[in-house]
């Protein structure tokens, strides 16, 4: 039996990223690995989207900036330059303990390695920090390696984690991705899809969840984007097994 440990959407909210997984027990003071993850007794698994802080106010916090201003060049840079010097960090976590750290390629990670895609914010902002196009900087040669290493989806047996849902469609994101309203809805529309899949339980991101964590008892699966109101998953699994979820709940910290 193995504990697992996700934390949902980051969008470069990393000092909150770091405060969780000290508080799960899963890295020490200095950003490493516990023990407990050098042993892969805990498996942590962030679901996706490192990047791009979700509103102006947040840009304003990485950057140092009254008001952020995505036009402006010197802005971008900052922001580039902030979330570079966190992903460093968080490269070197990981590389640390690569048996048991597991990050998965979200959109808004995926559209720092391919820029044909602007994404913004519905108030209006968009995110070209990383787009030279739009005045933005190169994401630098060997962090986008280590990016396009991630999985799209971690399946431990019947369970999975994925950015958005179990649709193989969900996990490319392409025109019809962003033209498709059902990556933000279908946990409500359509939970079934999660038995459907073959599974025993998902765990997903993506959608953000203002009231924490949603678990849904009924059809097995959590939706995790909620770091921003301080919880994060815990599971414990025995692939093993008939019913492999021994216990899952969201744990405030």
């Amino acid at each position: 039996m193995r504990k697992f440990l996700a934390f949902g959407d980051v969008h470069a909210d990393f000092d909150l990223l770091w405060t969780a997984l000290r508080a799960a027990s899963c890295a020490d003071g200095a950003g490493l690995p516990t023990p407990p993850v050098q042993a892969g007794l805990f498996q942590v698994v962030l679901i996706g989207d490192l990047v791009h802080p979700k509103n102006e106010r947040d840009y304003a916090r990485l950057t140092g900036l009254p008001r952020f201003d995505h036009k402006n060049p010197d802005h971008l840079f900052l922001a580039a330059r902030e979330q570079i010097r966190h992903l460093e960090k968080l490269r070197a976590y990981q590389e640390a303990a690569p048996h048991a750290v597991h990050i998965l390629l979200g959109n808004h990670d995926d559209a720092v390695l391919n820029t044909s895609y602007v994404l913004g914010t519905s108030g209006g902002m968009v995110h070209v920090e990383f787009d030279p196009d739009h005045g933005g900087l190169i994401l630098p040669d060997h962090l986008a390696a280590w990016m396009r290493r991630f999985p799209r989806e971690l399946r431990v047996g019947t369970v999975q984690f994925a950015h958005v849902s179990p649709l193989p469609a969900h996990a490319h994101y392409d025109d019809l991705f962003y033209a498709d309203h059902s990556p933000k809805r279908w946990f409500r529309d359509s939970p079934e899809y999660v038995r459907m899949a073959g599974l025993d339980y998902g765990v997903y991101g993506h959608t953000q969840i203002d009231g924490g964590i949603h678990l849904d008892e009924d059809h097995h699966l959590a939706m995790i984007d909620a770091l921003h109101a301080r919880e994060y998953l815990e599971l414990l699994l025995d692939p093993g097994q008939e019913e492999p979820v021994k216990n899952v709940r969201a744990v405030p910290f």
